[in-house]
């Protein structure tokens, strides 16, 4: 889920120009189709879905626009070349291509998806319509982050759960695949076949001018149920995509509070998040720490370790503590909140920095506690030996967070050259700590009451 800045429109258009990098738009209506004064979002790769090596052939002048309705989410591509010409690579088939990424909601004829405006301007709630409402709620077209202080207003807002399996839940992710495809990184569609997987659709209802009350979808997140021992399950988040339009106002907060009301109140065993993006990490803990806020069993370890952390002069210490909450919270944070280990102990951290008063005081210290935490889940518990290494290697999967760690018995004779250019492991370890710190304090000026 993108979170940067973006321009407001209801279009999703891909214009290929050249190296398939495609700016993206969502239009809502007949009349935004074909408008060149459309708003850009993100650059979207569609490089794996044209053959082996990702380009195409046979096309001079090519052009290719596509516009998805935000209505009922089919799709129409507009493609224009000056000639083709096979030059020994072949003519790409541009047809099987698209087919590939948007299946049977990709329209031929531009006449019938304009058409789909009126024919199906109600598919969003005759998709929802036999799913559970879980949540309602009212908004004034956003949602304040990491709360829930809705002002009353015309906009109303439903989640509503799906079980995947039965007809209609597996018609309206079929006409969502697309997006999670080109705007969910790294994601594969769902099993629409297996009933263990749940869609939380977040609809908002609003009254159009001629009175009647239209859905739109805003987004969407889909849950899978792994079965504990003995008689628990656990849910895990596998995708989440607020639309590009609504994205920036609140709408995956809130419907991340909704997911965790969901876990509490049907006393699952943990909700977990499957390799989360930092932009929803970022929304997720946000989430969890006013939870946490609120939690009277935490309350007087959290206390206790500020405490101890206000002795101070632990940036002095050889060894400096790390400070992690014991057991037995771990634990009822897990029993009463659903929130796993991993999480609790990144939230941890945010939690005592909040406590801090005054801050400056104990930056320093507070500081060492996080870059000894960061030292020890890199380089393992003895990171105090000079034997251990980081080098950063080339990736296509991510090339700021590609890296190898190796251990070395005689660091002077080991034979490993090292590049005089690379970052040294404590400028890496640095740059890591500093990026904590930072995302720290971001959350905790959103959470807190009182300026931090």
């Amino acid at each position: 889920m993108s979170m940067k800045e973006l321009r407001q429109t209801n279009a999703l258009k891909f214009i290929w120009n050249g190296c398939l990098h495609d700016f993206c738009y969502l239009v809502s209506s007949k009349e935004e189709v074909g408008v060149s004064d459309s708003f850009s979002i993100d650059p979207v790769d569609l490089n794996s879905f044209f053959d082996e090596d990702g380009k195409i052939y046979g096309y001079q002048g090519l052009k290719i626009t596509i516009w998805i309705s935000s209505i009922s989410f089919h799709a129409f591509a507009d493609i224009t070349f000056q000639s083709t010409s096979d030059r020994g690579k072949g003519i790409t088939d541009l047809k099987s291509a698209l087919q590939r990424i948007f299946a049977e909601t990709l329209v031929e004829n531009k006449d019938d998806f304009l058409q789909t405006f009126s024919t199906e301007k109600d598919f969003t709630r005759s998709a929802v319509s036999s799913g559970e409402i879980l949540q309602h709620k009212v908004s004034n077209g956003h949602v304040t982050h990491c709360n829930n202080n809705l002002k009353a207003a015309a906009s109303d807002l439903e989640v509503v759960r799906m079980v995947v399996g039965n007809m209609e839940a597996g018609h309206l992710y079929s006409r969502l695949i697309p997006l999670v495809l080109l705007l969910v990184d790294g994601s594969n569609p769902i099993d629409v076949t297996d009933p263990r997987w749940e869609l939380y659709i977040l609809i908002r209802k609003k009254m159009d001018q001629q009175g009647d009350i239209q859905h739109r979808l805003l987004g969407f997140t889909a849950i899978y149920r792994f079965y504990h021992y003995p008689d628990s399950t656990r849910m895990r988040l596998s995708q989440i995509l607020i639309l590009p339009l609504y994205q920036r106002k609140g709408y995956g907060s809130f419907l991340t509070e909704v997911l965790s009301n969901v876990a509490v109140a049907e006393n699952v065993h943990d909700f977990t998040v499957e390799e989360p993006l930092d932009s929803f990490q970022h929304v997720r803990t946000c989430v969890d720490i006013q939870h946490l806020l609120a939690f009277e069993p935490i309350q007087h370890a959290i206390n206790s370790a500020v405490s101890h952390l206000k002795q101070g002069k632990l940036s002095k210490k050889i060894l400096a503590p790390r400070f992690v909450p014991p057991a037995s919270t771990v634990e009822e944070v897990r029993k009463v909140l659903k929130i796993n280990k991993k999480q609790f102990l990144q939230c941890w951290e945010i939690l005592i920095y909040l406590r801090l008063d005054p801050v400056d005081k104990y930056m320093e210290d507070y500081t060492t506690i996080i870059s000894n935490r960061v030292r020890e889940d890199i380089l393992g518990k003895d990171s105090g030996s000079t034997d251990k290494r980081i080098m950063d290697v080339p990736s296509s999967y991510d090339p700021e967070m590609s890296f190898v760690m190796f251990k070395s018995q005689n660091v002077e004779t080991s034979g490993v050259q090292m590049d005089e250019n690379q970052p040294s492991q404590e400028e890496q370890l640095k740059q890591l700590v500093d990026e904590r710190i930072k995302e720290i304090k971001l959350i905790a000026q959103k959470v807190s009451p009182l300026p931090v």
